[in-house]
């Protein structure tokens, strides 16, 4: 994952082959086409480059990309604002597969980030993430909706590698296939934001080599960064909770988001946070708090 050309190719097909010639005014429809989409001239022809400019991005033997020609890529394929910040980042110059094996270091989250996490303990579940999707740290009342992250070890506190690997997650999400794509593609639009992190890159290799459900969702090279929405839960003794989430990027910490879960006022959900917060409370405050501060290194 260190080196680009893997990923360029294959997302720059993906988009090609995404497009309907015959919507963008393009002839020789589909049935007069060896491929599904746009031909690499067509792209070309639409991003303002040439034919073989476009083929050497695509094959990832171009050395250095500007912005404008980006733009002009995201423009003629049609890509999302995330997609965009995607093709960005993995088109930048970087060390290639082999040359950075040093693991990242996990980042360390700010005490005063951890007193947020507490004074919302009362009704709002909260977690802070890291590159890759990492549990960084969360409040109690996040631990008791979903996995008690204090039970397990450091390098396993992944949002990806729990969706895919623990079982329990599919239990946990009524909804599971739509929070594994949007794993899948939250997970991609990482390489954009963290292009040069082995803890992505680490990640990943695991979950092809582990999860034939994640290679599948991962080939179909969907990037999307989804910092809001609404979620269900399937709790053993609250039922059914239905919440929304808000990710918040931490501007003072790099790398890191902190993500909240609320309910709607006098909803059963909201009710049953209520319940759970107190009996997480009444179950002994210092096991919660030392979680907490475990995620802490």
């Amino acid at each position: 994952m260190g080196h680009s050309e893997p990923e360029i190719k294959a997302f720059l097909k993906a988009r090609r082959a995404a497009l309907d010639p015959a919507e963008l005014g393009l002839p020789d429809g589909l049935a007069r086409r060896r491929v599904r989409g746009l031909r690499r001239e067509e792209v070309a022809q639409r991003a303002g480059i040439s034919v073989d400019y476009y083929t050497r991005i695509e094959q990832g033997r171009a050395p250095a990309i500007s912005d404008s020609v980006v733009g002009g890529l995201a423009r003629a394929l049609r890509l999302t604002p995330s997609e965009h910040t995607y093709l960005r980042n993995i088109t930048l110059s970087r060390p290639r597969a082999g040359e950075s094996a040093e693991p990242d270091p996990r980042p360390a989250v700010r005490p005063e980030i951890r007193q947020l996490l507490d004074a919302m303990d009362a009704t709002v579940p909260a977690f802070v993430y890291g590159p890759g999707m990492d549990v960084l740290a969360w409040n109690r009342l996040g631990a008791r909706i979903g996995l008690d992250y204090g039970t397990i070890p450091e390098d396993r506190r992944n949002g990806p590698l729990l969706v895919f690997l623990d079982p329990r997650t599919r239990d946990l999400h009524p909804d599971w296939d739509e929070i594994a794509d949007d794993t899948v593609a939250g997970l991609r639009a990482e390489i954009g934001r963290h292009p040069g992190s082995t803890r992505v890159c680490r990640v990943i290799h695991e979950l092809l080599e582990r999860s034939e459900e994640f290679r599948r969702r991962w080939e179909a090279q969907a990037v999307q960064e989804r910092t809001r929405g609404t979620k269900r839960f399937r709790h053993p003794e609250a039922g059914e909770l239905v919440v929304t989430f808000e990710a918040f990027t931490l501007p003072a910490d790099p790398g890191q988001t902190l993500c909240t879960y609320t309910a709607e006022k006098g909803s059963p959900t909201a009710q049953a946070l209520r319940i759970l917060a107190g009996a997480g409370a009444g179950a002994g405050a210092g096991a919660g708090a030392d979680a907490a501060a475990s995620t802490v290194v």
